[in-house]
């Protein structure tokens, strides 16, 4: 139970929807709550459509909770923006006492803000070297500044994304804080706790995998079970994806893009303009992005995107019966590369490292992440394609990841859910991450790319069945099924300030904050036990 506590959430724009109301359900059991909202516009703008039902609405219906923002980081940023001095014994200092995970330039790579360079939203500034140390100066002691003023018993988040993020995990380990946010073995809905932004995997959860792992098959018979209908099934796409772009390999129509753009327009008045924040814009400072940039550039991926679901010089169909290898692309920037594979972010240089370990007569199939058709260069297709045994496929050639990975000799995948399905499948797979799913027999993960050549030599089809049925089992001992691709939208739809629009507390809705609820209560339990064994352990 999480009862007289002082507890601090964790917001960040839409994922701060839910957390609005755990903070009611906390305030009811006798806690004190406050929230701190980590990206730089959401507290800095003055209130406006980007920000009415996040920070301002947390501000307006939220007396009880204390609210902390990045106003006053901003402002100090403004100042020192153009400015090449850095104070290099502080950030010394910090680096020497907060980098138990990541040293400092491996944190900046958690920001979409700090890694221009790596991804292609180009209505963000390019940072500069003074930029990048004045923003980790700035954001180390905004964050030192919040938790000893707020003095946390325990940090609680539902994402893993952007530098503030990063800095307070680093903080909360320091002062021996619990920080929990959700991780994603990618197992139906199911979500299991990490208590460090899920850079590795947490000891309670491989000792748990590897409990489950020596349990007798009668002991896994509806895991079993479940593994074998989803070898039968056609389609094995998560429920977590159900109703999002992912799932969607159809083009919009003309209609829809048309008043998509106008609903931009409109959305970018009202911000900028209406309620007065370009005035706020800071020439040539990373912390804002440009509203007419930002409008451009939705407006090219729509016209891209159309053109590159019709038939066009840079994606093919496959070939039955050729020996490939599936390699899925990345959304880019995303917490599940920038946050848990800093080292292996340029997926073009990943493209060119794999071709050249494929065995002799074999492809490689990449295929382009759904959520980045029309958003990303297209200059990188062109690249990939000068590759000769690399193959651009139909990125809505099959409306599942099924038949790719079924006909493939095997997976290679940063971090993403492909590999934990070719697992499922019985396939072999590649990862770059330390990810719940590379537990799983069959699932490698590379650490230099001179083990690229032996193990792709290697795939095959694998008896892991048992491993896979141990990993689910697991899954649900530790973890808690939460919904959050539905109570994100429609936690928004319930806090609406349009009233016309506003949704009704429905008791499906108030089923699934519970479930996150628990979570969260499940989580802080397991972290109390392992506290506790860890100090006893050190007593004996």
């Amino acid at each position: 139970m999480i009862k007289n506590k002082k507890v601090l959430l964790i917001c960040k724009e839409s994922f701060s929807f839910p957390l609005f109301f755990i903070a009611q359900k906390l305030l009811s059991e006798g806690n004190d709550v406050g929230a701190f909202f980590i990206y730089p516009e959401e507290s800095y703008f003055n209130k406006c459509m980007y920000n009415e039902n996040t920070f301002y609405k947390y501000k307006e219906e939220l007396k009880d909770v204390k609210l902390y923002g990045l106003s006053d980081l901003c402002f100090k940023f403004n100042e020192v923006c153009h400015n090449q001095s850095v104070d290099m014994s502080y950030l010394s200092k910090i680096e020497n006492e907060y980098s138990h995970f990541k040293n400092l330039n491996l944190q900046l790579t958690s920001s979409q803000l700090t890694t221009r360079h790596y991804h292609f939203r180009n209505y963000f500034k390019y940072s500069s070297f003074a930029q990048n140390l004045n923003f980790l100066e700035l954001g180390y002691k905004k964050v030192i500044e919040v938790v000893e003023d707020f003095k946390p018993d325990l940090i609680l988040d539902n994402d893993n994304a952007e530098l503030l993020r990063t800095i307070l995990n680093e903080v909360a380990f320091n002062k021996e804080i619990p920080y929990i946010t959700v991780d994603h073995p990618r197992y139906e809905l199911y979500k299991i706790p990490t208590y460090c932004l899920g850079v590795r995997n947490e000891d309670s959860f491989i000792e748990e995998y590897y409990k489950c792992l020596k349990l007798k098959p009668k002991d896994l018979s509806e895991e079993y079970e479940y593994i074998f209908e989803m070898r039968k099934n056609s389609n094995i796409m998560s429920q977590e994806y159900k109703g999002t772009i992912t799932s969607n390999y159809s083009p919009n129509s003309l209609i829809f893009a048309t008043k998509y753009l106008v609903g931009i327009v409109i959305y970018l008045y009202n911000v900028y303009l209406k309620n007065k924040n370009f005035k706020l814009l800071k020439k040539n400072s990373i912390l804002y992005s440009n509203p007419i940039k930002l409008f451009i550039y939705f407006l090219k991926i729509e016209f891209k995107s159309q053109y590159l679901f019709k038939k066009n010089k840079y994606f093919e169909n496959p070939v039955k019966n050729e020996n490939y290898v599936y390699m899925p692309l990345h959304l880019i920037p995303e917490s599940t590369t920038f946050v848990l594979s800093p080292f292996f972010i340029n997926e073009l240089n990943i493209i060119e490292q794999v071709s050249k370990s494929l065995p002799i007569g074999w492809k490689l199939y990449v295929k382009e992440h759904r959520a980045m058709v029309g958003e990303r260069s297209l200059s990188f297709y062109e690249d990939v394609k000068k590759i000769p045994n690399v193959k651009l496929v139909h990125f809505n050639y099959y409306n599942d990841p099924k038949p790719w990975i079924e006909n493939a000799k095997g997976v290679v995948t940063i971090t993403g859910t492909a590999a934990y399905e070719a697992a499922m499948l019985g396939k072999k797979a590649i990862v770059f991450g330390d990810l719940p799913f590379s537990l799983l027999q069959g699932v490698s993960k590379v650490r230099s790319y001179d083990e690229l050549p032996s193990l792709i030599a290697s795939f095959a089809e694998i008896d892991n069945i048992h491993s896979c049925a141990a990993y689910i089992a697991a899954v649900k001992n530790l973890g808690v099924e939460v919904n959050l691709t539905y109570l994100i939208p429609e936690a928004e739809a319930i806090l609406n300030s349009n009233k016309k629009y506003n949704k009704i507390y429905s008791e499906k809705f108030e089923s699934e904050v519970n479930k996150l609820y628990h979570f969260y209560e499940k989580a802080y339990a397991k972290y109390i036990e392992n506290k506790y064994i860890e100090n006893d352990s050190q007593v004996s």
